[in-house]
């Protein structure tokens, strides 16, 4: 059988496994070695543990859990309830500006947290019912904490990014660095969809319910959030500032989030912070189960001349490149339908890596294109993981309801997709002035 059409059979007996409900890491590992075993030979599973074993083996991978540990730490706090209050009494009295506090919210907690679930409880929790209570439409008080909750995977310190960073061999500083421009870019579409449909409804007073704060109720809510907030700061410097390594940042920062949730929300019982490492080691050994997988089912298309195949296959096509990167989006967005995010980086990015870079596009720029498309997913059937969520929060909104109120903010998604490949600088320009041009 020739290496196209092994690939054709690798897709089918993938998504076949991996609809069935089986873990991604188990389906990937089953299909690797069920296809290197009949087409190359049972020898060839030798190899197999030590492969596993060295997609782990490195110092890199240690900032996962940690930055796992500090969206943990924050996530077991009040910080969220506290920057949706906070950022409400600063816009209480901007038109739709009940709308903006709890995109801008879902914006900062999601850059604390680096995860999109725990973003959209933390802040749909009260958002919601306080967006309901204020006459907002079911669907746009659901709809626009879904859609917000999905920042986190871009916003850095994310770890999305360290993942494909790992898979792709690139800087994860300069990933990070990258995502903060195209980050804001999406906050920003956000909040002007969300004036605009405001004003649209003819509801531009609906935020205005006649609740005033003082100045001083405005500041005393402040130090409850803003330690969280100079933590991430810091992170940030200290790993762009060259003091140290993203794994050395983030074990400080993973300390310091759970010194403050000590010290400023009292989280000191030992059920609660065993609470937070019990969680961060499950999500943490299960994106680690999912790497060392990826990287026996990588092996597997390479050995079988699968990658190399498709590789060439594409190169000789002579198709416009932006023709090219519409087909790379739209494979994107549709695995992105079913699969996690990490997942679908894991197993597409090494081997379409070369294939953007041969093409002339900056693997940077990808990083965010391919992140931005992963976002879409997590608000899109039938995984839609922040659909799910919203609905655990507010079971009386279906998820139709909830479906339809971020469809906007999916469009706001393609249209930044449009902005990135007219204006690639965005990404870029950061990188570029803080770290200089990569060689």
């Amino acid at each position: 059988m020739d290496p196209l059409s092994l690939g054709g059979l690798v897709a089918l007996f993938t998504v076949v496994i991996l609809f069935s409900g089986i873990p991604v890491a188990v389906g990937l590992l089953m299909v690797a070695t069920g296809f290197l075993y009949v087409f190359d030979g049972p020898r060839s599973l030798q190899a197999l543990p030590e492969l596993f074993y060295g997609d782990l083996n490195s110092f890199a991978l240690l900032s996962i859990p940690m930055f796992i540990i500090m969206g943990a730490a924050i996530s077991s706090t009040r910080a969220g309830p506290d920057l949706y209050e906070a950022l409400e009494r600063w816009l209480t009295r901007v038109p739709g500006g009940l709308l903006v506090s709890n995109l801008g919210a879902c914006a900062l907690f999601a850059a604390m947290s680096g995860s999109s679930p725990a973003t959209c409880a933390a802040i749909g929790k009260m958002g919601i019912p306080e967006m309901r209570k204020r006459g907002y439409p079911d669907e746009v008080a659901a709809g626009s904490i879904a859609a917000g909750g999905t920042l986190g995977i871009l916003i850095p310190p994310s770890v999305t990014m360290i993942v494909y960073g790992i898979a792709t061999e690139t800087s994860i500083g300069r990933l990070f660095l990258a995502g903060v421009l195209p980050g804001l870019l999406l906050v920003g579409l956000f909040i002007a969809w969300a004036i605009f449909d405001t004003w649209r409804r003819g509801a531009a007073g609906v935020a205005l319910s006649g609740i005033t704060y003082s100045w001083r109720e405005k500041f005393e809510i402040l130090p409850r959030v803003i330690p969280f907030i100079l933590i991430i700061a810091g992170v940030l410097y200290a790993l762009y500032g060259g003091i140290a390594t993203p794994s050395e940042t983030a074990a400080v920062g993973a300390l310091l989030c759970i010194v403050v949730a000590i010290v400023v929300y009292r989280m000191t019982q030992p059920a609660a912070l065993w609470a937070v490492l019990r969680d961060s080691t499950r999500e943490s050994v299960m994106i680690l189960f999912i790497i060392g997988a990826a990287g026996v089912f990588s092996f597997m298309l390479s050995s079988l001349f699968v990658t190399q195949s498709i590789a060439a296959w594409i190169a000789d096509l002579e198709v416009n490149r932006w023709v090219l990167m519409a087909v790379i989006n739209l494979f994107l967005l549709v695995a992105g339908f079913f699969l996690p995010p990490v997942a679908v980086i894991l197993m597409s990015a090494p081997i379409l890596l070369p294939i953007i870079v041969t093409a002339g596009f900056d693997p940077y720029w990808f990083a965010v294109i391919v992140t931005i498309n992963m976002e879409i997913g997590l608000i899109t059937p039938p995984v839609g993981l922040n659909l799910y969520v919203i609905n655990g929060i507010a079971p009386d909104i279906n998820l139709k309801k909830i479906l339809i109120g971020s469809m906007p903010f999916v469009l706001c998604m393609v249209l930044a997709i449009v902005i990135l490949s007219a204006f690639p600088s965005i990404v870029t320009w950061l990188p570029d002035v803080l770290m200089g041009p990569e060689q």
